[in-house]
């Protein structure tokens, strides 16, 4: 008998027959032998129902008040799956966060979680019951009810699952897989059979949206082999089949993993590029420009410091186009004036284009392909960032999807078996 995480999003839970149909599938495991523990979000447009009523009767909520409101969505959610259970004959109890419990900090909105109870749980499993976790909440040490932020139901399964020692966490949801690239850029993306920690966690950050960026975190740190797989399938299918679909995010040393040079193509187009012209060179300098656009609580990306001439230099970096205007204010208002740059030239209307492959540790040449198979499109690089495994451009957004299928094309990806 092995222990299995099923995490279903708001797409899945959309509906009372969405519901019955998520029953149908977790019943087929259980009835297969296996143990399961079910983290479901919130039903589809839930959340943002409460959050708008919220912000109808105060501007700015109370940060405790509205995780209490917004904890509710999910309550329902395991409420009724655990309905759907019972009428097909399976034992089944849902717990709230705070009645497990999952500890958190006290962070509202945006908690983190430390510690996980599992005796409650791991007694109903004993007992032949499904179990049913709220996801996306816990509670803190003052037994106020916390939630994780947006996406914290996959952040919540994978804990759960970690705590646990389950063998997988499954993730399910309405793309069956991730892919080489976005399809909807590029029509012949292909689905990975298995990508590396490493390499979702770069795709994650780099705007990928299959997984929220703090469940790749966790599972990377608890080694807990997660894997991403479609809810639109027959529920009650081969479960051999289901246990083989969609694509498993393993260890690097995994020996399912493949070896592409390049596994796959990620993109954002939400950039902005802000550059400081004739900077003085000195010690320093990078921290009296940065500095303030980190007490304004703006995130920076990409960074560039052109090589000094006659003792001054360019400063260029990239933030997300929300924090654009605000990025702007600061550097115009208190860091030009303060260093003495001659000028403040922005540019909203950048995206970020970025291969990632872990493979990239051992081929060598990789970076010449991107740059080369840019320079044939006629797109100009305006900046670059490089990892271990990646290797990130900025430039004009309107040659993105362009320099994406060109990338896609260039390094093998529309091709079975992977990259060079």
């Amino acid at each position: 008998m092995a222990l299995y995480v099923h995490k279903y999003g708001g797409t899945s839970m959309g509906s009372v027959e969405r519901i019955q149909n998520v029953a149908r599938r977790v019943a087929k495991w259980h009835q297969a032998g296996h143990q399961v523990v079910v983290v479901p979000s919130a039903m589809s447009g839930e959340t943002n129902r409460l959050l708008g009523m919220a912000r109808e009767i105060q501007k700015n909520p109370d940060p405790r008040e509205l995780d209490m409101l917004a904890s509710t969505g999910e309550q329902v959610s395991v409420a009724l799956l655990s309905m759907a259970l019972q009428e097909l004959g399976v034992a089944a109890r849902s717990y709230a966060g705070w009645q497990v419990p999952i500890r958190t900090d006290s962070a509202f909105n945006k908690a983190r979680i430390q510690s996980i109870d599992d005796a409650r749980v791991r007694a109903d499993l004993d007992a032949n019951k499904v179990v049913i976790i709220t996801g996306f909440q816990g509670v803190d040490d003052q037994n106020n009810i916390t939630t994780l932020g947006r996406g914290g139901s996959d952040t919540s399964a994978v804990a759960v699952a970690a705590a646990m020692g389950a063998v997988e966490c499954l993730i399910y949801t309405d793309v069956d897989g991730v892919y080489t690239t976005d399809p909807r850029v590029v029509p012949e993306a292909r689905r990975m059979n298995v990508i590396s920690f490493e390499e979702m966690l770069e795709m994650a950050s780099l705007g990928s949206k299959v997984l929220q960026i703090r469940s790749v975190e966790f599972a990377g740190r608890y080694r807990m082999p997660t894997r991403v797989l479609s809810s639109l399938t027959d529920p009650t299918g081969s479960l051999a089949e289901e246990m083989a679909s969609g694509t498993l995010i393993t260890f690097e040393e995994d020996e399912k993993m493949e070896t592409a040079a390049v596994s796959g193509i990620a993109f954002s187009r939400d950039e902005a590029k802000l550059t400081l012209l004739a900077v003085p060179d000195k010690p320093g300098i990078a921290h009296s420009i940065l500095g303030p656009i980190a007490a304004a609580n703006i995130d920076v990306d990409v960074i560039v410091q052109n090589q000094s001439v006659a003792g001054t230099t360019d400063f260029s970096f990239t933030v997300n186009r929300a924090e654009y205007n605000r990025a702007v204010e600061v550097l115009t208002k208190e860091v030009q004036p303060a260093v003495g740059a001659r000028e403040v030239v922005t540019d909203d209307k950048v995206c970020k284009v970025s291969i990632v492959g872990i493979g990239m540790r051992s081929h060598v040449g990789i970076a010449s392909l991107m740059f080369q198979t840019l320079s044939q499109e006629g797109i100009n690089i305006q900046m670059i960032s490089t990892s271990e495994i990646k290797t990130s451009v900025i430039i004009a957004d309107k040659y993105m999807e362009l320099a994406v299928r060109a990338l896609h094309k260039a390094f093998g990806l529309d091709q079975p078996g992977g990259s060079l």
